[in-house]
């Protein structure tokens, strides 16, 4: 070791921005590591763990500066106890720790290689002539390189399941195209959870039944999650409900799960949605015998079950390109064709002048049961109500009225209609299978900074005490978290469902 001074502690990363573009795919390390001009060396742990990013610390202890995730450099200016150390480092969820010979050592202390061996965690050797700017600028270019293979992986992907859509025998193609570009098995579950149709290579027994069981935790539940994920036996798997309105799921099981794997299954989901839907005409007939029944005089739930399957959840919405399929496409993304375009829905909105012809009116929807959960959608302001019986449309109305109002005066694509008792409306067994679905995206280190955060009113000094952590550390992840989780943490709802999942996930 040489008789180099301590330098102070460089400051910490600059916070990352939640409303910039997502970052990249992560990067494994092995990528690094085959790049010949960085002359890196793993002495210990595997070479196969994604990087996220580089952070450079000469902190005694790093860990209030770590958000999880990336390659920690170090020189080892304030390295006293090595095992303590990589414990902190291995607590903060960092994926590597990359250690520079010289100026401070002449070589990797053994301690620090025993204790990195000990805990799993990969420990690189970085030589003398490679700074660490050219070891986080390598992996800045290996994850531009990837996303851009993912966003073309994305792109012919869906020209992949378009085309399969065309065929003669749309559903089929479609789920074959899926197996095929997600290197899996793709399978519609009707709404009794029998398979109706699968493509692609044959799992394990157990494998299937898990993927079953998943399925049914989207089930025909109002409100209910539209989506969920698991793994089994290696598998990745996720469920997604259809929204043609007969309770059909999209299972699908993999070896891996890709960035973009969740957008093209999303695009199978739409056309999916569509190729199984009922004939429009027999809908418009159906729907048309409904109304005239309605004028003549019949109450609302004798004519609710001819339009679909109750209870009924009211949407209120403005925006759109003012164009006259504009409604129409909302109504297709929403999973219902009950839409009425006309203005005057909400009598306290402000008027407003100078728009594009229809785009300051209130656009009102009708979803069914079997239609997926609302989800804020791209040039749109939605107002939710809670899920209604046919007598209790006229009250979701309102709720719905006033519910897009807050979400104007909030300046949110989409606000809903929360009934108080929210905790009384699902049983412990179902709000917990819930609750890890919903806080799944979240690592340990990020869920508990989320509890810490919310229990103390979103007060982040407060939280930094609490935790240990630095207060930039602490805005830092809580904006990680809103990113994974795609939740508004300045919404008061938002904030009481995440605690109410955090109670029910610990309990």
């Amino acid at each position: 070791m040489t008789s180099t001074p301590p330098t102070l502690p460089s400051p910490p990363s600059p916070p990352w921005d939640p409303a910039s573009t997502p970052p990249a795919p992560p990067v494994p390390l092995s990528a690094l590591l085959a790049r010949r001009d960085l002359g890196l060396r793993l002495l210990t742990g595997a070479e196969d763990v994604p990087l996220h990013w580089v952070h450079t610390s000469e902190m005694a202890d790093p860990y209030p500066y770590l958000l999880g995730g990336e390659l920690l450099m170090t020189a080892g200016v304030l390295l006293t106890d090595p095992a303590h150390y990589v414990a902190r480092v291995v607590e903060a969820g960092a994926a590597a720790l990359g250690f520079g010979v010289t100026p401070v050592y002449d070589t990797v202390p053994a301690e620090l290689v025993e204790a990195c061996a000990r805990h799993g965690l990969p420990l690189v050797e970085v030589p003398p002539k490679t700074p660490f700017t050219a070891v986080a600028r390598a992996l800045w270019r290996l994850m531009a390189e990837a996303r851009l293979h993912e966003l073309r992986r994305v792109t012919e992907a869906q020209q992949s399941l378009a085309t399969a859509a065309a065929r003669p025998a749309p559903v089929p193609a479609v789920l074959g195209a899926l197996a095929s570009r997600l290197g899996g098995r793709a399978v519609l579950f009707g709404a009794d959870g029998t398979e109706s149709a699968a493509a692609g290579r044959a799992v394990p027994a157990d494998a299937a039944r898990a993927l079953r069981e998943l399925v049914g935790v989207l089930g025909p539940r109002p409100g209910g999650p539209a989506s969920a994920s698991g793994d089994c036996g290696g598998l990745r798997l996720a469920a997604y409900a259809l929204g043609g309105g007969d309770g059909l799921t999209l299972g699908v099981a993999t070896e891996r799960r890709d960035p973009g794997d969740h957008t093209i299954a999303g695009v199978a989901v739409v056309l999916l949605s569509l190729l199984t839907a009922p004939h429009r005409g027999a809908d418009v007939t159906v729907r048309d015998g409904a109304l005239v029944r309605l004028l003549l005089g019949a109450a609302p739930e004798e004519v609710a079950d001819a339009l679909g399957a109750g209870p009924w959840t009211v949407v209120h919405a403005r925006g759109g390109d003012g164009t006259p399929f504009a409604a129409a496409a909302l109504a297709a993304a929403l999973g219902t064709p009950l839409v009425d375009a006309g203005a005057g829905a909400d009598p306290q909105a402000a008027p407003r002048t100078g728009a594009a012809p229809g785009a300051g009116e209130t656009v009102r929807l009708l979803l069914p049961a079997s239609a997926p959960d609302p989800a804020p959608q791209a040039g749109w302001t939605l107002g939710v109500a809670a899920p209604a019986g046919a007598r209790d449309l006229a009250a979701a109305d309102t709720e719905a009225a006033r519910a897009l109002r807050r979400a104007e005066a909030s300046r949110t694509p989409l606000a809903r209609h929360r009934p108080a008792g929210f905790a009384g409306l699902v049983d412990p067994a179902e709000a917990a299978a819930y609750a890890r679905t919903l806080l799944a995206p979240l690592a340990e280190p990020l869920t508990e900074t989320l509890r810490v955060w919310l229990s103390l009113h979103g007060s982040w000094d407060r939280t930094a005490v609490a935790t240990g952590l630095h207060r930039n550390t602490v805005r830092q992840r809580i904006a990680r978290c809103a990113a994974l989780l795609d939740r508004d943490l300045d919404d008061p709802d938002v904030r009481m469902e995440l605690w109410f999942a955090l109670g029910s996930a610990s309990g």
